[in-house]
Order: structure tokens, then sequence, then C-alpha cells
């Protein structure tokens, strides 16, 4: 093996770097992008349990923020509950693409190496081949052998710049399909938590006008007392008086 590689040429260094760091990418983003420990399944029940019983307050939001990327989201729109449908689903918005610029992280540089490193070794191909046919100018066509062995050499970059491109571009669509799907999830806890938020609460609102009798700001029916009935004595007076 060690032989292979020092036979390519000098164009193996980078293509030796290219795949370091796109193994490094692949174990560090396996370990990244684990959707339990992004988006854990229960934590939406969880939060709607805490809310619907009253506990959510700064402590529980600083807790909830801890936990995972879909905690911090769901703590966003709790913090700003109150402060309208619209507003909160903004504050989900930005947190959840903040969210999403973490999980992508190093996904550029994984589609990249997998797209130049077949460059490189092309390049190195090429390299090799010009050094062949200047040593066919110089010596002539007269060894067999040594020219089968130089256009091999020339060969070998190419076939380690696609040895480290095709891995590369599986794990890339790999990992930016399993963003997607936590992007998904997370994006349909969200909606859930608005619908709590300014669903059901609006419910409980609406009941509980209903329970203290009609809605805030209607006016209360005015109660007049019926007139009391005049007795035959003052019509009797009122009679006299008029004739």
């Amino acid at each position: 093996m060690q032989e292979i590689v020092l036979s390519g040429g000098w164009m193996m260094l980078p293509i030796l770097v290219c795949s370091a760091v796109a193994l490094a990418i692949v174990v560090e983003r396996f370990w990244t992008l684990r959707p339990a420990r992004l988006a854990p399944p229960e934590l939406s029940s969880q939060v709607r349990g805490s809310w619907q019983k009253g506990k959510v307050d700064r402590q529980y939001l600083g807790a909830l923020r801890e936990t995972s990327a879909l905690g911090r989201v769901l703590a966003a729109g709790l913090a700003s509950g109150d402060a309208g449908r619209d507003i909160m689903k903004e504050r989900i918005e930005e947190a959840a693409s903040q969210e999403i610029h973490d999980m992508e992280r190093f996904l550029n540089t994984l589609g990249t190496i997998a797209a130049i490193t077949p460059l490189l070794g092309l390049l190195g191909t090429v390299i090799g081949m010009i050094d062949v046919f200047s040593a066919i100018m110089i010596h002539g066509t007269g060894d067999a052998a040594r020219l089968a062995g130089g256009i091999s050499q020339a060969l070998i970059t190419t076939a380690a710049g696609l040895t480290v491109a095709i891995p590369a571009i599986f794990f890339h669509r790999f990992f930016v399909r399993r963003v997607d799907e936590i992007t998904i999830g997370m994006e349909q806890a969200a909606v859930q938590l608005l619908d709590w938020v300014h669903g059901e609460g609006s419910a409980v609102q609406g009941a509980q006008r209903d329970a203290s009798g009609g809605t805030p700001g209607a006016a209360a029916p005015s109660r007049r007392r019926p007139p009391k009935p005049r007795s035959g004595k003052a019509d009797v007076a009122q009679d006299g008086a008029a004739s």
C-alpha cells in the first residue's frame, strides 16, 4: 500500500489530505446528527404537559434549551408566547434557522472534497502522462515495460481520487437527507406548539369568559324597576285638581 501511494507522485499528497478531512467530517457528523439527540420524539409531549400544568417559567426554559436543538426551538416559541402568534412564529423560525445552520456544518466542505478529489486525480494522471511522453521523446519506445510502468503510475492518482470521492458523495447526500428529516420533525413540533399556545389557549380563555358571564367589554343588561302602581286616592286627587 505504501509503495502504491509513493508511486503516485506528489499529487497523492493533497488527495491523502482530502481523504483524512473527509473521514474526520463523516465521523463527527455521524456523532452529531443523531435524531435522538437533536429531536427527541418524547420532548414535544413533555413540553405540552408542562405547559398545560403551568410549569413553564424562566428556569424551565433554560433547562429546555440545554436538552436538544428541538428544545431550543420550542423554548424560543414559549418565551414569546404572550406576544402573539405572528411574533411567536418569527422567533421559532429564527431559532430553527440557527439550528439548521449548525446541523449543516462541514457538509459544504464534504461536498467540495467529493468534487475536487477526482479532478486532483485526473491532474496527477495528466502530469504522469506528460512525463511518460517526455521519456518517449528522449529514450524512444524501445522499453515497453518502462512505458507501461510509467502509465500505471500515472493512473494511480485517478484511482486514488475516485476512491476518496465516491464515499464522500455518498455520505454527503446521506447527511443532507438526515438534516432534512430532522428539520421536518422540528417544523411539525413547532406547528403543534403554535396550536397549543394560540389554539388551546384561546379555548381556555373563552371558557373562562363564559364562566364569568359574558365576553369582556360587553355591557351588562340593565335592570329597571317596574313603575309603582298609583293608589286610588292619588287618582281622585289628580282628577279633582284637573277639574
